[in-house]
């Protein structure tokens, strides 16, 4: 009796120890997905980095308020999974939401976004940014603008005093 509760014990400390590490961890209602849409779902996660789990929920509850993540407990009704990266906040967002527009089965339910509960609306907001690198070169025309512009300028001005000079 005691090493299921152990285990059990066990589970929900890896849970928890998931939810601290996690910089993104959205949880998904799965249900009305057949195999293979499953097995293609966990196939675009793995290839961004994305660790994709089902587990209890009466356990997910126990490690979301042991990782202080109460506000969680309130999704977490019916068959869910939940995706965990360590690496990169918008990957799993973008990954999951774009797979609920081609397949209306799986619905996008919260999150935890570096450490603050989400609601769908703001998982949404998260996906439909830019990925890093292309906000990086956004950010990088940007600071350039300025710079190309004065040489552009400078350029034109050395242009017209060789017209004026000829």
């Amino acid at each position: 009796m005691s090493s299921a509760v152990d285990q059990k014990k066990q589970i929900v400390e890896e849970i928890a120890g998931k939810f601290k590490a996690s910089v993104s961890t959205i949880v998904v209602d799965y249900r009305g997905l057949n195999v293979a849409e499953v097995t293609e779902l966990r196939k675009q996660l793995r290839e961004a980095g994305v660790e994709f789990k089902v587990y209890k929920n009466t356990m997910t509850r126990r490690a979301a308020e042991a990782a202080d993540l109460a506000g969680l407990n309130e999704a977490l009704v019916g068959p869910n999974a939940i995706a965990f990266s360590t690496e990169d906040v918008v990957s799993p967002a973008k990954v999951l939401n774009d797979f609920a527009k081609k397949h209306e089965a799986l619905e996008i339910k919260a999150g935890v976004i570096e450490g603050n509960v989400a609601t769908v609306e703001e998982i949404k907001a998260l996906a439909e940014l830019p990925s890093r690198e292309g906000l990086l070169s956004m950010l990088l025309s940007v600071l350039q603008a300025p710079i190309r512009n004065l040489a552009l300028a400078t350029k034109a001005v050395a242009e017209q005093k060789e017209e004026q000079g000829a």
